[in-house]
């Protein structure tokens, strides 16, 4: 799983109870997603199709840091296929677990357009190619 996302629990991101907000957490997580695909789909135009059961296994409270986790699962013609963990970095507990997450790339007209990606590429492979033409 990559992590590269760390979100650090301030206190406008508490509920009532003093622990991080869960829709604070689903919203960070959907941007985390988002930007995922847009990277690896190579469009900016992405939106969330669908989330399997979200299972919220324990929390993080103020002060704590978060790191996001995303792995591709898998590449349709016009989605990636997702799973996503997130922990806290202070206890060591996964605060978060999203077992399967479609993304869906679109095209101009806001219909779902082929990518034609098959594997997870990672950027300093992409940034080679490009260095390696000129």
């Amino acid at each position: 799983m990559l992590f590269h996302t760390r979100k650090w629990v301030k206190p406008e991101d508490l509920n009532p109870n003093g622990t991080l907000f869960g829709g604070k957490l689903l919203a960070w997580i959907d941007e985390e997603l988002a930007l995922f695909s847009i990277i690896q789909l190579e469009n900016t135009r992405i939106v969330t199709k669908h989330m399997s059961e979200i299972n919220f296994r324990s929390s993080a409270r103020q002060g704590d840091i978060i790191e996001i986790g995303i792995d591709a699962v898998k590449f349709g013609n016009t989605s990636i296929t997702l799973k996503c963990e997130v922990r806290n970095i202070m206890t060591r507990e996964v605060i978060i677990t999203v077992d399967s997450i479609t993304m869906v790339a679109l095209g101009d007209d806001g219909k779902p357009k082929g990518h034609g990606k098959i594997k997870l590429e990672k950027l300093d492979d992409r940034f080679r190619k490009i260095e390696n033409k000129d």
